[in-house]
């Protein structure tokens, strides 16, 4: 039996008595969960192994890279640039970055990279991974790049794209790369052990992933043995030429090893955020309240975020989705405790949101990335938190 370590507050002990079942019944390896509840942590929990090869055990100062979780820590930049008065949202990403005007971008407001609706999801020519962490070629890249639908009419997940793009706007803005900016005006004022770009002295918290192979490839099964309601996913899948495979190959070679020092060290404002489970939370506490005297970002500004931009199908998900100004809202597959709630999962299993109604701010992280419909980690430990509240 897995030892579960840290403290539970009086009332929340349906959140421990999930996160044991997690490691019990539902495959985690190494995980943490915190929740925070007017701006206190009220759950503070971690499990397991950081490396499942040397067995290192997994500690209260682990350090996880959450995948597309790191998106809401980029979108809380740029809003924060946004109420200081140095990016308006509505203006055309241009007026920041000129050379984005190419390829009839000229008119794209910021508030649809951070939305998903510039149709900026894949390269006509991918980029070198080398050269892609250095920044620049990517979003080089990315200015020359013609959108791959009428931006404005229609969304769909800009899963590696929108943190160069987003990102860039940030650096052009304030002079500093993201990471960087998110280090300073961030991370250090609220206390965060959360990195975009990982310093070289932090390797060794890092845990390593697993990763569950599927138990059923459904692109090599015949169609007819689908279920209707997966079919035209899996015909994305299977299409090497669709949105849903090309927003993933704009690197070359297309597959990045995020266990690699390189890749952890470089800045991927959109997928490569490293920090533990307590910062997930403590962040998403302070955009909706004050965490010990910092409180992120104004309710006008908070408004403004969460405010519902899109929804409906997705052009490279190819289900329905749901998103604010560069959060994800709540949908029957994306798990949070109530309507009013904004965050940002990530891939095989991490989330992070908060849920002003009810004060309450929740991270998770975990190393067995799993994902799919069968992964309900995340939405055990979500209802466990709103059982906790009833």
């Amino acid at each position: 039996m897995t030892v579960i370590n840290g403290e539970v507050a009086a009332g929340f002990e349906p959140v421990r008595e999930a996160f044991a079942a997690n490691f019990a019944q539902r495959e985690d390896i190494g995980a943490a969960v915190c929740v925070y509840q007017d701006g206190r942590p009220v759950v503070d929990l971690w499990a397991g192994v950081a490396d499942p090869d040397t067995r290192r055990p997994w500690e209260r100062d682990t350090l996880q890279l959450v995948y597309s979780a790191t998106k809401g820590a980029t979108a809380t930049a740029a809003h924060l640039l946004a109420q200081r008065g140095k990016l308006d949202l509505d203006a055309p990403v241009a007026e920041y970055w000129p050379e984005f005007a190419a390829n009839g971008k000229a008119e794209i407001p910021v508030r649809w990279l951070l939305s998903h609706r510039a149709g900026l999801v894949a390269l006509d020519h991918p980029v070198p991974l080398d050269e892609a962490l250095t920044w620049q070629p990517m979003a080089a890249a990315l200015a020359a790049q013609r959108p791959q639908w009428t931006p404005g009419t229609a969304h769909g997940y800009h899963g590696r794209t929108w943190g160069w793009l987003v990102g860039e706007v940030i650096r052009r803005v304030s002079g500093r790369t993201p990471g960087r900016f998110f280090a300073e005006e961030i991370a250090a004022p609220l206390g965060l052990d959360f990195f975009i770009g990982l310093p070289a002295g932090e390797r060794d918290r890092v845990s390593r992933m697993t990763y569950r192979k599927l138990d059923v490839d459904l692109t090599t099964v015949p169609e007819e043995s689908i279920p209707e309601d997966l079919r035209d996913l899996v015909a994305a899948w299977r299409d090497p030429n669709s949105l849903s495979n090309t927003a993933y190959t704009i690197t070359e070679p297309a597959n990045i090893d995020f266990d690699s020092p390189e890749v952890q060290a470089a800045e991927l404002p959109s997928s490569n955020g490293i920090g533990t489970a307590h910062s997930l939370a403590r962040l998403y506490a302070a955009l909706i309240g004050e965490v010990d005297g910092v409180r992120l970002l104004a309710p006008e500004t908070l408004t403004s975020a969460a405010e519902e931009q899109a929804h409906g199908r997705d052009q490279v998900m190819v289900v329905p989705s749901r998103f604010g100004s560069g959060f994800m809202l709540p949908t029957d597959t994306i798990p949070m405790t109530g309507p009013a709630a904004f965050g940002h999962t990530g891939r095989g299993g991490s989330l992070g949101f908060a849920d002003p109604e009810h004060d309450i701010a929740f991270g998770y992280v975990t190393n067995h990335i799993i994902g799919g419909p069968d992964d309900i980690r995340a939405t055990a430990l979500a209802e466990a938190v709103q059982k906790s509240l009833a």
